[in-house]
């Protein structure tokens, strides 16, 4: 497994939180309200629920976008999806600083799709079961977002699809814990998480995996062979 793109993708989720808040709000508002706020365990059961339908989502597509990217035979191309990866965690960074938002046109390539997707997730509202909030969760994770997109072509540049969906898997494990206290502590934890130098703070730090991602890409970037016979050189870090 590549455990250290995985620990790369979960400080990545974790990170982007900021971004997270604010793309996943709206439909956790609508998860906690349709339930008593009395009802502590049943909100608690539905937000569950909910993250295991997005994280499923998440795995899911990172293995389809890998196994698309796979048909790449060429190393050389290969060297260029792990050196998109990284422009793209710089470009997110950026975005989460409110810097640079060159990302905004990404997500509106994005929103062709989610166009065709949204109307499915108007039908599971208000959530009342816990295999509606599942289905939410599933439909979510195709929202058009940067940070997705620079974790999925991060995810791409695995050795496996397996461990694409490990990479994946721990990408989403890492926007885990934003989503979940922007659950409970809404306004609180919102109030933080955007605060300009706690953004700062992270979009620092993304650009910073970016621009390591860039340089241990060209430093690696040696011989020639498939997706598949380069196992250990296609681990971004090494």
């Amino acid at each position: 497994m590549d455990y250290l793109s995985f620990i790369t993708a979960l400080s990545i989720g974790l990170l982007g939180g900021a971004h997270c808040i604010g793309m996943c709000g709206g439909v956790i508002g609508a998860l906690t309200m349709a339930v008593d706020t009395r009802d502590t365990a049943r909100r608690v059961s539905l937000i569950v629920a909910y993250n295991a339908g997005r994280i499923a989502s998440y795995v899911l597509i990172a293995v389809v976008f890998y196994l698309l990217i796979d048909q790449l035979e060429s190393y050389f191309a290969l060297g260029i999806i792990r050196s998109l990866a990284g422009f793209l965690l710089i470009a997110m960074g950026l975005y989460l600083a409110n810097w640079w938002r060159g990302l905004v046109y990404l997500e509106k390539l994005g929103a062709h799709l989610w166009r065709l997707i949204q109307p499915l997730s108007k039908r599971l509202l208000p959530v009342k079961t816990l295999w509606h909030a599942s289905l939410l969760g599933i439909i979510w994770g195709w929202l058009p977002c940067g940070l997705i997109y620079s974790a999925l072509v991060y995810s791409a540049t695995a050795s496996s699809a397996a461990n694409a969906a490990f990479v994946m898997f721990g990408f989403a494990l890492g926007t885990l814990p934003t989503v979940l206290l922007g659950s409970f502590m809404a306004e609180r934890f919102s109030a933080f998480i955007k605060k300009k130098n706690v953004r700062n703070i992270m979009a620092v730090c993304i650009i910073f995996f970016g621009v390591w991602t860039i340089i241990n890409n060209h430093a690696h970037h040696i011989g020639h062979g498939t997706h598949s016979d380069h196992s250990t050189a296609l681990q971004v870090g090494y």
